[in-house]
Parts: C-alpha cells; sequence; structure tokens
C-alpha cells in the first residue's frame, strides 16, 4: 500500500492505459478484478457508448475503475456531466489542463489524474486539485511528448507534491523497479495490457506486438505537432513520406479510421498499430490478472537480489 493505492482504491499501484478503442470495459473490469485500476478510454466516443461501457464494465467488476477523457473532443462537456453523474471512481484526462473540471469532479468525490508530458502543466494541475498524475515519457504508444521517461520522472518528483505514477517504457518488473528508484510511487502500462487475453484488439494486432523487436516502432507526424508512436507498418511508411512535403491533408486523410482498421478489422499494414517501445519486451498473451501479479513479484525479488549487494558492501 501507498498513496497511490489509497487514492485508486486498488490492491496494486498500476493503471491501465487509456488506449483509444481498446481501452473497453472488457480489459478494465479484468485489470480491476486483477487489483490494478481499468480504464475504459472515452476520447470523443459518444456519451452514450461510454454510459453502455460504464455500465458493462460494473457488470464485470465490483472494484474502482475509471474513464480516461480527451479533454479536445467535441463533446468534452457532455462527457463530464455523464461521468459525474455515474460517480465513477477516477477520471484520468489527456491534451490538455483539465482545470476547470476538477472542482466538479472533486465534488462528486472523484479522483483526478491527469496524463501530461511536461514539468510546467504538472504543477498547473496540482494546483488545481488534482490528486496524483500520470507523467508519460516518448517511450509510450499513441500520442506522445518528447522527454524520455527516465528524463522526465525525476524532475516531476521533484517538483510536485502529490503522487507521480511514471508511463511509457514500462512491461515487466524491471520497468516497475526502475520507475520506484526515480521516484514514481506507481505505474501506467499500455501495452503489455494489448496482449491481454481479455483485450479486444484483433489478433492480428496481438500478434504484431508479439513478434516486435526493439527497432519496431516509430513516431509520425512530428510536423502536425501531435506526434504518435505506431509499428512500422506500410502506413507509417507513407506518413514518413508525407511529412517530407508536410502534406497535412493527404496526412489527416491516410490517418482517419486508420486505428479502427488495425483495432477491429485486423488490418495491420494500413492501419495505425499503436504501440510503446517496450512491445519488444512483450513475448506472451496472458490474462489481465496474471500480468498484474508477474510485474509486481518480479518487482519484488528485484528490490531483495539489490537489497543483499549493498548489505553485502
Amino acid at each position: 500500500m501507498n498513496r497511490v493505492c489509497e487514492i485508486l482504491g486498488t490492491e496494486y499501484p498500476i493503471i491501465q492505459g487509456a488506449m483509444a478503442r481498446i481501452a473497453t470495459a472488457e480489459l478494465a473490469g479484468a485489470v480491476s478484478n486483477g487489483g490494478g485500476l481499468g480504464i475504459i478510454a472515452a476520447g470523443g466516443a459518444p456519451v452514450e457508448w461510454v454510459k453502455e461501457q460504464i455500465d458493462k464494465c460494473r457488470a464485470i467488476t465490483d472494484k474502482p475503475f475509471g474513464v480516461n477523457i480527451m479533454l479536445l473532443a467535441d463533446n468534452v462537456d457532455e462527457l463530464v456531466d455523464l461521468l459525474i453523474e455515474e460517480k465513477v471512481a477516477v477520471v484520468t484526462t489527456g491534451a490538455g489542463n483539465p482545470g476547470k473540471y476538477i472542482p466538479r469532479f472533486k465534488e462528486a468525490g472523484i479522483k483526478v489524474i491527469p496524463v501530461v508530458a511536461n514539468v510546467t502543466l504538472a504543477k498547473r494541475v496540482q494546483r488545481a486539485g488534482a490528486d496524483a498524475i500520470v507523467a508519460e515519457g516518448c517511450e509510450a504508444g499513441g500520442h506522445i511528448g518528447e522527454t524520455t521517461t527516465m528524463a522526465m520522472i525525476p524532475q516531476m518528483v521533484d517538483a510536485l507534491d502529490i503522487p507521480v505514477i511514471a508511463a511509457g517504457g514500462i512491461a515487466d518488473g524491471r520497468g516497475l523497479a526502475a520507475a520506484y528508484m526515480l521516484g514514481a510511487e506507481g505505474v501506467q502500462v499500455g501495452t503489455r495490457f494489448l496482449v491481454a487475453e481479455e483485450c479486444i484488439v484483433s489478433q492480428p494486432y496481438k500478434e504484431m506486438v508479439l513478434k516486435a523487436k526493439d527497432s519496431s516502432t516509430v513516431a509520425t507526424g512530428r510536423f502536425t505537432g501531435h506526434p504518435v508512436r505506431v509499428l512500422k507498418n506500410k502506413l507509417s511508411r507513407q506518413m514518413l513520406e508525407l511529412e517530407k512535403t508536410q502534406d497535412l491533408e493527404e496526412f489527416e486523410r491516410l490517418g482517419t479510421g486508420a486505428l479502427s482498421r488495425a483495432v477491429l478489422q485486423g488490418d495491420v499494414e494500413h492501419g495505425s498499430v499503436m504501440s510503446g517501445q517496450v512491445a519488444g519486451l512483450v513475448n506472451k498473451e496472458q490474462p489481465a490478472a496474471e500480468i498484474i501479479r508477474e510485474m509486481f513479484e518480479e518487482a519484488e525479488k528485484i528490490y531483495d537480489a539489490r537489497a543483499a549487494v549493498v548489505k553485502e558492501r
């Protein structure tokens, strides 16, 4: 138990990443049942769909779970109203500063944990009343910032009083132990949960993650100001070519519907296969609860082994 467990109401200080079109009730419920905090990725989805997912997750688990909203979504105000009405345990946010919504969430008894990629924004959300922050390094899959997890976490810890939850490049007990050594009090994990048995992504998507190596990812779209880390395929190569001409219209055309093509249709050549750099460590499908337990058991062994070395000295 630590501050993150107390905030989340979980057995383990681990949050499942809010992967767009992937983090549904099935995965969120399984992670929560496994002792972590499952997350439903609302993004800018219709309010009706998000309500259905919340209901479905509550049928899967009686443990706390959360919902992530993208603050750039057209229907963000409606989503905020829904989450307050439903009194979800935790709200995580991305793509902006949730400051104006935090008082309403807190009044409803909802914990607020923004996902941020720099210290400046982290300080702002702390002042606004955030309960903790997820500091996400550029090793992560999907939309990313520019700073690495290892460089970011200690700076976040030094700058903040609220707990820092590390994200980006964490897929096993070694990454978990490293995050703690850097001062984090919890972790957020996305890529490893892509191959959880309860994850709804297509089998070709899972197989591509399982076959990935250390050099299998690339960040596309830097010229747009919103880079995205994906596994290399025909689509990513086309997008990288377009970056040379900075043809934004064609770039957006290629990206429209690309995530759904990979997640739902299994088109992993012309679809967007979002994944973190740590995919090369992910080598087996297993239940979400087993992933969590395995990570923390491995981390505990690492702590014991390193403590023994220090004592010998």
